[in-house]
Parts: structure tokens; sequence; C-alpha cells
């Protein structure tokens, strides 16, 4: 991700740093389960469940070759993973969201090519392309979408300039009022109750950027920004409004060509960012999950010097521990995602196959069975 976070009144980490514990390198539930139907180089950049029989996940295949990527989507069944037609939007590119809580209360984003920033709603059997405001505008672009219990959507894009949330209140489209932070560039978009929405990016910051959280709830909260450069928050959890957990990356000032990043995991108490170590120093952490009472539950990660599975990171009892997904057949899966299953103690993620989608990376998915 590229990126641009600027300043505001900063403030400085605790000084304590919690360490993650190390764990036995065991699945703990992890299985990897089969993803067909992808067109090599394939990955899956977001996953979301609706309960333990119906789940989607969107991404890109053919990725790199003389064509443009194609978009891809997948649906679950509760039995396997299938293909999902993706045909009937005008739309050539990537699908980088997507979030749906039943049947026909699904919303994905696309990355925008020209003038489309695509909004799609799963009718059930494909997606299909929905209005709203602002629709092939020039400066229209959309970024990643939430959706609540009560069918409500929420997208973070950008419009006349400004960063800001589309708001669907089941019969109408709306813009919010515009981000009070210039430079901003969100990723996720996160609901702790219908009302409150977190967001989450970076923003341009002194020639690079650094991580950025806000929260609406009717009006515009911003938290203060972290101290570093190039730093993108990935995904953010609200526990509560001085319980927030961040996480993402840091690229720092540099370093030689292909240097994978540092993992970032932050902890905000309502007064401070608190640093915390995600108990390995080169790769990164793309999501965070929460349970079913709300209650901080996984991340996903990559760990640079442990490719063979994927990695995680487990919270209980107020310690993050580190745990390793299941061996094959993945050679050195990438998640880029993880969701809960709601209704359930079960959880989600997905991803590709290798660390990098050139040939013959495919589509990924595991799933965790308490």
């Amino acid at each position: 991700m590229s990126g641009t976070l600027g300043a505001l009144s900063g403030i400085a980490l605790g000084p304590a740093a919690v360490r993650a514990a190390a764990a036995a390198p065991r699945a703990q539930g992890w299985q990897a389960v089969p993803a067909p139907g992808s067109t090599p180089p394939a990955q899956l950049r977001r996953i979301a469940a609706a309960g333990p029989r119906l789940a989607w996940a969107v991404g890109e295949e053919a990725v790199g070759g003389s064509a443009p990527s194609r978009a891809l989507a997948m649906v679950w069944n509760g039995t396997a993973w299938s293909k999902t037609d993706v045909s009937s939007p005008a739309y050539e590119g990537r699908l980088i969201d997507v979030a749906g809580v039943c049947a026909d209360a699904a919303w994905s984003v696309g990355w925008p090519t020209g003038s489309a920033s695509p909004l799609l709603r799963w009718d059930g059997t494909t997606w299909r392309e929905a209005a709203f405001p602002g629709k092939g505008e020039p400066d229209v672009r959309l970024s990643a979408v939430a959706v609540g219990p009560d069918r409500r959507v929420w997208v973070s894009g950008t419009r006349g300039g400004s960063t800001r949330l589309l708001h669907r209140d089941g019969k109408r489209w709306r813009w919010l009022d515009p981000l009070p932070a210039p430079g901003v560039n969100l990723y996720r978009v996160v609901l702790r109750t219908p009302d409150e929405v977190w967001v989450c990016g970076d923003r341009a910051a002194g020639g690079g950027w650094t991580g950025f959280v806000a929260r609406w709830n009717g009006s515009w909260t911003v938290l203060p920004p972290l101290v570093g450069l190039r730093q993108t928050f990935a995904d953010v959890h609200a526990v509560a409004a001085d319980d927030v957990w961040a996480v993402g990356n840091e690229f720092g000032v540099g370093g030689p060509p292909g240097r994978p990043g540092n993992p970032i995991l932050r902890h905000w108490d309502g007064t401070a960012w608190r640093e915390v170590d995600a108990g390995f120093t080169l790769g990164s952490l793309s999501s965070v999950a929460g349970d079913a009472q709300g209650r901080p539950a996984w991340i996903s990660a990559w760990n640079y010097q442990d490719q063979s599975r994927s990695t995680y990171l487990r919270y209980d009892a107020g310690t993050w521990t580190t745990v390793r997904g299941p061996a094959g057949p993945a050679p050195a899966p990438y998640v880029n995602d993880l969701a809960r299953t709601p209704g359930t103690s079960g959880f989600w993620s997905c991803g590709m196959t290798r660390s990098a989608p050139y040939p013959p990376t495919e589509a990924y998915t595991e799933r965790f069975d308490a």
C-alpha cells in the first residue's frame, strides 16, 4: 500500500512494549480449504461471512499478463468455495473489499480504473453494479465497505477532493461530512455499533506517511498519529473508544530493494498509543478480528522468516500469542484478511498460496474451527 499521512499534534508511544508470547508450532484449529477455479496468478484480498453456510471472498486473477487482471469473486455454500460471475459490471481490475450479513445484503468495491469506481451488490447468484451519488464522476473513488446487522451500508471513499463516508440507510445513499484531515487514504471501514464507525489507513507526513485512525458517530474524532515514517494501518478493531487495536506495516526510512517492512501492532487506551511486539520483526500484520462479544481474537500476519505456513496472533488473557497455520498445500502462504463466522466460534482467512502474485500463485483460504 502506498500511503500518505500528515501530522496532527503528535503523541509519543507509551514507554513499555508488550511482547507476544511464542507458541508451539501447531495448527490450533486452522485448516486449509480449497478455493478452486481461479486463473493464476490469483489472490483473494478480502473475506466476509454471513454464517456457516454463506461467505464471500474477492480479489483478482490473471495478474500481470498481457491483458488487465480480472476481478475474482468466490462464494461459500457451507460445503465448498465456487467462483462466481462478475462479468456483468463494465469493469476490469480487482475487487478490494467485501462485506455482507445475509444473501441480499452483501456489497463489494473495486479498485478504481479510469472514471469507474465500482460498487457491487450480491443478488444471491452474482454481483451487479449498484447506483450511488457521484457514480462516474472522475474524482470519486471508493476504497472499503462495511455492512451492519441492520443492513445499513458504509463505504469509504473520496468525492470533491475530500475523504468521507458514503452511507446507505436502507432507502437512499448520502455522502457524510468530510474527514477533518487532508491527505488521507482509507483502507478499512469497521462497525463497532450500528452508529459507530471506525476507519483506518495512512496520512501524508513530511515526505512519508504514518498510520491513521478515526471514528465517526455523527461527527469525526481523529486519533493522534504515531511517531515514525512510512507506516500504514491495514485494519482496526475497537472494543471501546478507549480500547482500540490497530495493525499494519512500517517501512522506516528505507532499505535495500525488496526488503520487507516491519509489522506494527498498536493499542489505544484513550490517552496514548502503546506499542505491542508482534513476536517477529520482518513481515506485516494484515487484519484483526474480534469474537462474538467484540473482544479482540485474531490477527493475520506474514512472517518473512517463517514462510512455510501462515502466521496468526491469538489474543488470550491480555496477551497476543503467535500461532502457525496448517502445513500444506500452500508452499508459502500469504494471508491478506480474516473474518469471524457469525453464529459460531470460527473464523475464515484468505490470501494466496505464495507471498507474491506470480505464477503459479493461486487463491487460498483457511478456516478456524474452535
